[in-house]
């Protein structure tokens, strides 16, 4: 490769095989990547539109250029989006083809954007405007629909990344406006009509129809559409506690929750309790941002994250959690918050646990990380929550009318499952998006798999498909060192084959795995056992 100035590179052809991809890192820290099939090049910008990974070290299966960070994907011929949890496909250059090389110029874009010229007269209406509800809108504006566009939520704010919030955001890493899907003024330049503080009442279904409550001006508007779709997602879960209402007693769900929780840890000592992802993640960004006097977990039994991953992976993030001066109170639990005797305040504040042994536990705040109900009430009152909306692969739950994100119990290629994460949100919305402009290119559910991450102190742990238990497992790697990968099987049969992995450091092999589950082809137990080649096998697959 040669550069003749920062915008222009030129390759040799020799440099990339047929059926592969290269990336090259530019003096200005830009990537591109080129793609090769037979004698037919195409080049990208290489950094993920998500969170700037170098595109070139992840995985091509096929025609799907795979992100090792967070398993987007891209299409190798023109760099449109095929999986989330990017939300735009990638930037496309010209080539100049020079015989035995080629010259990329990133000042020559090509333009892959369509017009938006389909169903113009079509009215869709969105309920809720987190990520499921944003996805749906702006992959419907991003592949032609011309109709008009509506979301309404209850929220004071425009579409954000609530992935962050537990994350780089309360670790103080990044500004709130950074956290907005789309930037700033997404909904106008997408010709979206963002209607905030509005709460819908009343869903009637067959009606195509909403009841919507302006708390601004008071009123109450009914709205129908030829389109209707209910992402409401999923409200904290506040467990039986006596003194969980409580000053200094947090839940985190909104933007508003981590500010405040943010504002309240300064030089306290904060309490957290849940070993879930989210429990986990608050206690690492808490303790990034380096402000509380002290941090302690409580967990129902010996793991953290027990539900996902085995106790020998448990049990490193603990040590590692330790390292960074967690406390942790396992098999315990939380009975009742109690409140100073003696306060000038009018409102009882928290200043301590008592649990169930007996045992008290100072503490100046108390942070729940308990779970989520899904908001499925708009669809009737029969719905059993945490059995969500049942719909079908294409997330619809009659015609017209559409249920996705954490609410909905969706046909999938693992069956049918109802699942919290950030991604499968993103999957649905893009599906649901697909769904109304009858678009048949683009995959159902029938052939999408579930994936999410979570980062702690900087290490991200990466989790690929749907597991009924972590129990049967093989683990390869040192989980101790953070590079490992554990593989997920429903039972103990030597044919039995990995429903899910997760992963510290081995994020090829993860994206490799989530290929072949992806098409059916996980490996058994006995063929991991004798040393199976997942990268390989999945370039073969993908074929």
């Amino acid at each position: 490769m040669t550069n003749s100035n920062i915008h222009t590179i030129t390759i040799n052809k020799t440099d990339i095989p047929t059926g592969g991809m290269k990336s090259y890192k530019q003096e200005d820290n830009s990537i591109i990547l080129i793609t090769r099939d037979d004698d037919e090049f195409h080049a990208f910008d290489g950094k993920c539109p998500h969170a700037g990974a170098d595109l070139g070290t992840g995985l091509r299966c096929g025609n799907r250029v795979i992100c090792p960070w967070h398993h987007g994907t891209f299409d190798s011929r023109d760099g449109s989006l095929l999986e989330p949890v990017a939300t735009d496909g990638l930037t496309q250059y010209e080539l100049t083809d020079n015989g035995d090389s080629l010259t990329v110029d990133t000042t020559k874009k090509i333009d892959n954007s369509v017009a938006n010229d389909k169903m113009a007269e079509k009215h869709t209406v969105i309920v809720g405007g987190g990520a499921a509800g944003f996805m749906t809108a702006h992959h419907l504006r991003n592949t032609g629909y011309g109709g008009k566009i509506t979301i309404i939520s209850a929220d004071d704010k425009a579409p954000y990344n609530r992935t962050l919030l537990s994350k780089a955001f309360l670790a103080g890493n990044m500004a709130e406006d950074k956290l907005l899907l789309g930037g700033t003024d997404w909904a106008e330049k997408q010709n979206i009509e963002l209607r905030l503080n509005q709460t819908v009442s009343e869903v009637l279904p067959n009606e195509r129809t909403l009841i919507i409550n302006d708390s601004e001006k008071a009123t109450n508007d009914k709205l129908s559409a030829d389109y209707v779709v209910v992402a409401t997602g999923a409200s904290p879960i506040v467990p039986p506690i006596k003194g969980a209402d409580l000053d200094g007693v947090y839940t985190l769900r909104s933007m508003d929750d981590a500010k405040i929780i943010k504002a309240a840890s300064h030089d306290k000592k904060v309490v957290i309790v849940g070993t879930g992802f989210i429990g986990m993640e608050v206690a690492s960004a808490l303790a990034q941002a380096g402000i509380t006097k002290s941090i302690t977990v409580i967990g129902q039994n010996q793991r953290v994250m027990g539900n996902i991953i085995s106790e020998t992976v448990s049990n490193a993030l603990i040590k590692l959690h330790k390292d960074n001066g967690i406390n942790f109170v396992l098999d315990a639990t939380v009975q009742e918050t109690i409140s100073a005797e003696n306060t000038d305040s009018t409102v009882a504040k928290v200043s301590g646990i008592t649990l169930a042994n007996g045992e008290q536990l100072d503490a100046d705040m108390v942070i729940l990380g308990t779970g989520v109900l899904p908001r499925t009430k708009l669809l009737g009152e029969e719905i059993n929550p945490r059995e969500g909306v049942l719909v079908d692969s294409h997330l619809q739950l009659r015609d017209g009318v559409y249920a996705l994100g954490d609410i909905a119990n969706a046909d999938g290629q693992m069956g049918r499952l109802r699942i919290e994460h950030w991604r499968v949100a993103l999957q649905h919305g893009l599906v649901t998006a697909a769904a109304i402009l009858k678009d048949d290119s683009v995959h159902s559910l029938d052939e999408r798999v579930p994936f999410f991450w979570t980062m702690q102190y900087g290490k991200s742990l990466r989790y690929s498909g749907h597991a009924k238990t972590p129990d049967y497992n093989i683990l390869i790697g040192s989980p101790d060192t953070l590079n490992y990968i554990e593989y997920y099987f429903d039972d103990e049969d030597d044919n039995s084959r990995a429903t899910a992995a997760s992963t510290l450091g081995r994020d090829k092999e993860l994206v490799a795995f989530g290929e072949l589950l992806r098409l059916g082809h996980t490996p058994t137990r006995a063929q991991i056992n004798a040393g199976f080649d997942i990268i390989a096998q999945a370039h073969v697959l993908s074929q």
